[in-house]
C-alpha cells in the first residue's frame, strides 16, 4: 500500500479524481481516503497545516499499518525566483526512497532537485524569502514535511517528498498570511478575507490570478503523483 499526505484538500482534489474505487474510512480517529491506482491500493490523509495538527494525525495514520511507501505531497512555497510557479520539486533532505533504475521512467517530468525547508509560520515576505535562501541554501519551504519523515523514520517507512511550486519571492501572496489561512481554526475565515478585500479592492485581481496559479499548480502537482504512484 501507498500513503499519499497532502495538508489540505485544496491540493489533494485534481489527484483524488484519478483514484478508482474510492471510499472514506475513520481509523485511529482520522478521516482517510482509499482508493486505487492501476490497482495498487492508496490511502490518502489530509495532516492540517503545521507542527501541532500534522504530528498528531500523521502518528495516528502510521499506527499498526504495513505500508510500502509514504509520499508527502502538497504546495510549498519557493525561496528563490529560479523556481516558477508550477516546478516539482523532489526535496533531496527529506527523501528517504531509492528509485534506482525506475528512476528513469520519471525522467520525462521537469522535477527540481533540492532541499527543502519546514518553517512555522506562512513566510509572505519576499526579502525574508530570499534570506532564508541565503541562510539555508534551501530551494522550498512547508510547513509539515519534517514532522512526516520523523514521523516515517520511526517505523522505518520510506518517504518521498514532492511539492509542487505554488508562490515564490516574486510571485507572493495576495494578501497577508495571517488573512489567507488561521493555523489554529485550519481554514480560511472568509469574513475576513471579504474584510481585507473591501479595504483593499486593488488587490481583488491579485487573488484571482493566485486562484489562477493554484488551480493549475495542483494539476501538474497530480499528474506527476500518478505516474510515481505507477513507477513505485
Amino acid at each position: 500500500m501507498i500513503a499519499v499526505t497532502f495538508a489540505l484538500p485544496a491540493e489533494s482534489a485534481d489527484f483524488l479524481r484519478h483514484l478508482t474505487n474510492k471510499t472514506r474510512v475513520e481509523r485511529n480517529s482520522v478521516e482517510i481516503i482509499c482508493g486505487e491506482i492501476d490497482h495498487r491500493r492508496i490511502e490518502v490523509l489530509h495532516t492540517g497545516v503545521g507542527e501541532r495538527v500534522c504530528r498528531q494525525r500523521i502518528a495516528k495514520f502510521l499506527q499498526d499499518q504495513q505500508i510500502d511507501c509514504l509520499v508527502s505531497a502538497g504546495f510549498a512555497g519557493a525561496l528563490t525566483d529560479a523556481l516558477r510557479v508550477g516546478d516539482l520539486l523532489l526535496a533531496k533532505n527529506f527523501s528517504t526512497i531509492d528509485l534506482g533504475e525506475r528512476w528513469s521512467s520519471l525522467s520525462t517530468l521537469p522535477i527540481h532537485l533540492a532541499d527543502m525547508l519546514t518553517v512555522p509560520a506562512l513566510i509572505d515576505s519576499g526579502e525574508e524569502r530570499m534570506k532564508l535562501a541565503r541562510a539555508s541554501a534551501a530551494g522550498a519551504v512547508d510547513m509539515e514535511t519534517e514532522f512526516i519523515a520523523q514521523a516515517c523514520a520511526k517505523p522505518g517507512v520510506p518517504l518521498l517528498s514532492l511539492r509542487v511550486i505554488s508562490d515564490t519571492p516574486r510571485e507572493v501572496f495576495p494578501a497577508p498570511a495571517h488573512v489567507l489561512f488561521d493555523i489554529e481554526r485550519q481554514q480560511t475565515r472568509m469574513l475576513k478575507l471579504a474584510t481585507h478585500l473591501l479595504a483593499n479592492p486593488a488587490r481583488v485581481p491579485h487573488l484571482i490570478r493566485f486562484a489562477r496559479r493554484i488551480a493549475n499548480a495542483r494539476k501538474i502537482l497530480a499528474k506527476a503523483l500518478v505516474e510515481i504512484m505507477r513507477a513505485l
